[in-house]
C-alpha cells in the first residue's frame, strides 16, 4: 500500500480463476444464464417451462402445485443468495448478467396462484420481465443490498409486482 491510498480503500474485484462448481451451477440455473441474447429472459423462460412441465407431467391439485412452487421459490432463494454472492466475487462483477437464479425465483413468484395454461404463463412472464427491466420503486433500491442479497431481491420485488398485477387481472378481467 502506498502512502496516498487510504487503508479502507475499496480495491476493484479481480476475477478469480477458481470456480465454485455448485455456486456457478445454481447461479446460472444449470447453464441457462449463458444463453444469448438476454440471459435474464432465458432464465425466466426456463422457470416458466419447468413450472409448466411439472404441472403437465404430474397433474397436481392447485394446492399441491402451490406448495411445490413455494418450495422451489424457497430453495432458489436459500441457495441463490450465497451462489450469487460467490459467483459475483469469483467473476469480479457486481451483478453478472449470467447469474439468472434471481430471475428464476422472481418468475416463480410471478407464477404463484396462476392456472396452468399458456395464457396465464405468458402474462406472468411478460409482467415479470416488464417489472424486472423497469425496476419500479423499491426494486431498484434493493439492488444496493450487499452482494447476493442485492442481486436476488430486486427480482423478488419484480416477481411480487408481477404477481400482484397478474392476480388483479385474473380477478377483474
Amino acid at each position: 500500500m502506498t502512502n496516498d491510498q487510504a487503508p479502507n480503500a475499496t480495491v476493484p474485484a479481480i476475477p478469480s480463476q477458481k470456480k465454485t462448481r455448485w455456486a456457478w451451477t445454481v447461479a446460472t440455473f444449470f447453464g441457462v444464464g449463458y444463453g444469448k441474447p438476454g440471459p435474464g429472459t432465458w432464465g425466466s423462460v426456463a422457470a416458466v417451462l419447468l413450472w409448466a412441465a411439472e404441472a403437465m407431467a404430474s397433474h397436481p391439485s392447485a394446492h399441491t402445485l402451490l406448495v411445490g412452487l413455494l418450495i422451489w421459490i424457497a430453495l432458489s432463494l436459500i441457495l441463490g443468495v450465497p451462489a450469487a454472492t460467490i459467483v459475483a466475487r469469483e467473476s469480479g462483477r457486481k451483478d453478472p448478467q449470467f447469474v439468472v437464479i434471481d430471475e428464476v425465483a422472481g418468475q416463480w413468484i410471478a407464477l404463484l396462484f396462476s392456472p396452468v395454461d399458456w395464457k396465464h404463463a405468458l402474462i406472468a412472464l411478460a409482467l415479470f420481465r416488464l417489472f424486472d427491466i423497469t425496476k419500479p420503486f423499491p426494486a431498484r433500491q434493493l439492488e444496493s443490498l450487499p452482494e447476493g442479497w442485492g442481486i436476488v431481491f430486486d427480482d423478488v420485488a419484480a416477481g411480487l409486482y408481477a404477481l400482484g398485477v397478474a392476480s388483479f387481472l385474473r380477478i377483474w378481467i
